[in-house]
């Protein structure tokens, strides 16, 4: 990618942050609702120091910072560039207020376009300079689904039930749910290709399938319905231990932005709405994903299993550019919701492919240190950006997280289908 594309790609993508933040108050962009969540002024800054530390810093003549203490206090956990603010108190920042983060991002924007546009006459731009661009644009990309995501776990706990986006509608009904066979054997998983992708994609590798199934569709909110009222969350039967010991502290009997004052609703970014009984389930944990699937007689496929049967769909699917920001019904024949509309968790821990190396310095620290204690999930959401995801695409939580756009489909072994 030569300079110009960069620079052209580069706007559009800032440009995104702040389209995402047009209708937010100074207030709504300040507040942190809890420690893995970040106000959406952080997010703005954060992505803005990762050009101004890893781009300007390195490549910009007589570089000087924006403001010194930024270093710190927009720094997430790169321990190689030195300290950083503790995350759990990012919402105590209420200076620099929105005015000055928005003036930061004007000047390091203003900034990278002028050193790319020195070197915009120049066939060959330095492979180092396009990569970290290219890594920063990604990287601001999972910040716009971060902005909200966390925006959503934010207006849900305000009595006003706040609006962010259109209400969703009314959707059709859900197609039947039908299984899908996939013979296994030697398969080969991980990037190919020269296009961008994330080191933890990296190396592509061969891994070996049992044959398998894959279900349709993702599960619906009435499929998880009758988990509860069948007293899924009531017995210990269905649950992994720590997964029960979860439930009981977290005294969690459906999922997050689920309430039952009368009947059932559910919380959207599109304010409280009556539970939606054709959409997918979304934002439940590991652990009551894995629940609902042993509850079914099914299980969680693995991150193996989803690639191989992705790999030759389309990336197509219901992600943030059709701004419904609401899991949709599945409506293609086939199999479907491969891509969007939820993040898929998998049974499959996150560690290192074979082969597996971290890069060096500061950047290297963007993945690899987290791999321990995390299970990988598959797929975007309806509120990750459009182009981002690929079907090696590896995103990961820790089982207890579920304010992300996390949802379910099932697998099943060929013999437990038999035997069915």
């Amino acid at each position: 990618m030569n300079a110009n594309d960069l620079a052209a790609r580069y706007r559009l993508v800032r440009d995104a942050s702040l389209a995402l933040i047009a209708t937010l108050s100074a207030e709504d962009c300040c507040v942190q609702s809890m420690p893995d969540a970040s106000p959406v002024k952080w997010h703005l800054a954060h992505t803005t120091w990762f050009f101004e530390t890893f781009v300007l810093e390195r490549w910009e003549r007589d570089f000087k910072p924006f403001h010194a203490a930024f270093r710190v206090l927009y720094n997430s956990y790169y321990n190689a560039v030195g300290d950083k603010h503790p995350r759990p108190q990012r919402g105590l920042l209420t200076r620099p207020e929105l005015a000055s983060v928005l003036a930061y991002r004007a000047d390091v924007d203003r900034r990278v376009q002028g050193m790319l546009a020195e070197r915009a006459a120049d066939p060959h731009l330095d492979p180092d300079l396009a990569a970290l661009l290219t890594l920063g644009l990604h990287h601001e990309q999972q910040h716009q689904e971060l902005i909200l995501t966390d925006l959503k776990h934010l207006f849900s706990h305000s009595p006003l039930a706040p609006a962010y986006a259109v209400r969703p509608a009314a959707a059709e009904a859900a197609p039947e749910l039908n299984w899908h066979d996939f013979p296994g054997g030697i398969v080969a998983i991980g990037h190919a290709g020269t296009g961008f992708c994330y080191d933890n994609e990296t190396p592509r590798h061969r891994v070996f399938l049992e044959p398998y199934q894959l279900a349709s569709r993702l599960v619906t909110n009435g499929e998880f319905l009758q988990f509860i009222e069948a007293g899924g969350y009531a017995d210990p039967v269905h649950w992994l231990a720590e997964g029960w010991d979860w439930r009981l502290a977290e005294n969690r009997r459906q999922p997050l932005y689920w309430q039952r004052p009368g009947n059932w609703q559910e919380f959207t970014l599109g304010g409280l709405v009556p539970l939606d009984r054709q959409r997918p389930v979304a934002h439940v944990s590991y652990y009551e994903a894995d629940a609902y699937a042993r509850w079914a007689e099914a299980r969680l496929p693995t991150e193996a299993e989803w690639e191989n049967a992705a790999a030759t769909l389309p990336v197509a699917g219901h992600f943030a550019g059709r701004r419904e920001f609401h899991p949709a019904t599945a409506v293609a024949d086939g199999l479907a919701q491969l891509f969007g509309d939820a993040w898929e968790w998998t049974r499959s821990s996150y560690e290192p492919y074979p082969g597996f190396r971290a890069g060096a310095g500061a950047v290297g620290e963007y993945n690899g240190k987290f791999m321990v204690n995390q299970y990988v999930l598959r797929g975007g959401s309806c509120v990750t950006p459009d182009a981002h995801v690929r079907a090696s695409y590896r995103n990961f939580f820790p089982a207890s997280a579920c304010w992300q756009f996390s949802g379910i489909r099932l697998a099943r072994d060929v013999e437990q289908a038999d035997n069915r």
